[in-house]
Order: C-alpha cells, then structure tokens, then sequence
C-alpha cells in the first residue's frame, strides 16, 4: 500500500484525528492500533483549551510527536481566509512544518466549507510555500478552483464534519475521482463505520480522514484497529476491481452445454 502525498512516502492510507478521545494515553494507543502515519491537530481549539485550563498545549504535541506520525495541523475554526492564513503561519512555526489542513467554515449548522473564502486563503498559502490540504465540498468546480490556485491535494467532504452519516453523494465523490485520476483524493468528514472507508477506498480514493468515529467509539482502539482492516480492505478491492452492478440476474455458472469439463 507504499504512496506518496506531499512529497512524503507513507504505508499506511488513514489519516487520524486526534479530538474528543477518553485520555492521552487511549489516543495513543488508538494511533499505534490505526497504524496511521498522518494525525490532525486543531491548533486554534488545542490553544483555547490550553488558555482555559491555564496552560500550554505542549505536552499534548508531545504525544503526537511521540507517535512517530507526520503533523498535520489544521485551521479549523477559522470563518474568514485572513483568520486561517494567520493560524497557519502559527502552526508552521510552532511545528516546523509546511503541511496544512485549510479548513474555512461558512455555515454554523453543517460547518460547511465557504469555498470564497476558502480559494484565496489557499492561493496565498500555497504562494508562501506551504503544503495545502484544503478540506472542501464535492462540487468539483470549487475544487478545480482549488488546483487552479496551486494545491496538489483536496480533501472533499463525504457529510457534515462528525455526523456519521458516511458518503452522502457517491455520485460526486466518483465524478471528481473520475475527472481528477491524478490528484490525490481524502474522503474528510462524515465517516461513521469502517463500511463507510470501504466504499470511499473502492471508489479509488486515495485515503480517508477520520475523527468522531474512533474517539467516540465505546473502545477507541478496537475502533481504530477496525477502520485499519476496512482501508487495506477498500484499496485492494479497488486495486482488484470490483464487478459493475447488473441490471438484471446473471447465471454465475452455465445453464446450458456441459458445466464442468470432463
């Protein structure tokens, strides 16, 4: 399963967020169980929660890093380009890191992505060098606006972020499969059950990004272990083929002449 994303080889093709779980210490061991290589950090969340327990989140990045797998911070939160442009130079000085998960949010009920604001943040991030992982809808004109501004990646939205109502549009997500076959794909958001990263994977995404589902799992890490099995699982029935669906029955062995050879 060895492939590359911003310039980085990886093995594995989940990526984990890392909000929301019992303790540090089942994260970690959520992490080591998903086998995942990249993990989110919300760094506007992570610093308001270290303001108010009246610290630093230091020791919380420790963790990550401790992991072994590659930073991915991200600027949710953010409502407007300048907002996320700001926390990303933040993150990139905090992490010595150039990736970045751009996420600009224009709506309070589905927290969908505003792809007005979400363009020029990424042409101006991308401009300063930065690695721009833009999380956005399906509609594959705001993501050819995306490429068109410099990013190399795009992380479409399967459903609303932490609904667990999986890929909503199938349709969408496998018309900018179709139209975009070199542009590495990240189904992000709305992923409830390991049957969701299946059918993602089998629609030839290239990875899955997920959060609630693990953390908010009754065991995490069995959770975590389970979404693991379903990537490898997706990727190599893509990679084999899946059958079309039929219209109708068809005989799966003959119904004339002679079925075996003699």
């Amino acid at each position: 399963m060895v492939w590359h994303i911003g310039g980085v080889r990886l093995d594995s093709r989940f990526f984990l967020g890392t909000a929301g779980y019992p303790s540090p210490a089942v994260l970690q061991q959520a992490i080591a169980a998903s086998g995942a290589q990249v993990v989110t950090v919300g760094l506007k969340r992570q610093l308001e929660h270290g303001q108010a327990q009246g610290g630093a989140p230091g020791d919380f990045y420790s963790l990550i890093r401790a992991s072994g797998a590659h930073l991915l911070p991200n600027t949710a939160g953010c409502r407007t380009a300048r907002e996320a442009v700001t926390l990303a130079h933040m993150a990139r000085e905090l992490f010595g890191t150039h990736w970045i998960k751009l996420e600009v949010v224009g709506d309070d009920h589905t927290l969908q992505p505003d792809p007005f604001e979400l363009v020029p943040a990424a042409a101006e991030l991308v401009r300063e060098g930065f690695e721009v992982f833009p999380y956005c809808t399906d509609d594959l004109v705001t993501c050819q606006r995306l490429l068109d501004a410099g990013c190399r990646i795009l992380m479409p939205w399967g459903a609303p972020i932490g609904s667990g109502q999986g890929l909503l549009n199938p349709w969408a997500l496998r018309t900018l499969r179709e139209r975009l076959p070199d542009v590495p794909l990240v189904v992000d958001a709305g992923i409830g059950s390991p049957a969701h990263a299946v059918q993602a994977m089998e629609l030839g995404f290239d990875a899955v990004l997920l959060n609630s589902a693990v953390a908010q799992a009754h065991d995490p890490v069995a959770m975590a272990h389970a979404f693991r099995q379903g990537l490898e699982a997706g990727r190599l029935a893509w990679e084999a083929g899946v059958m079309a669906p039929q219209a109708m029955a068809r005989a799966s062995t003959p119904v004339t002449g002679r079925p075996f050879l003699l």
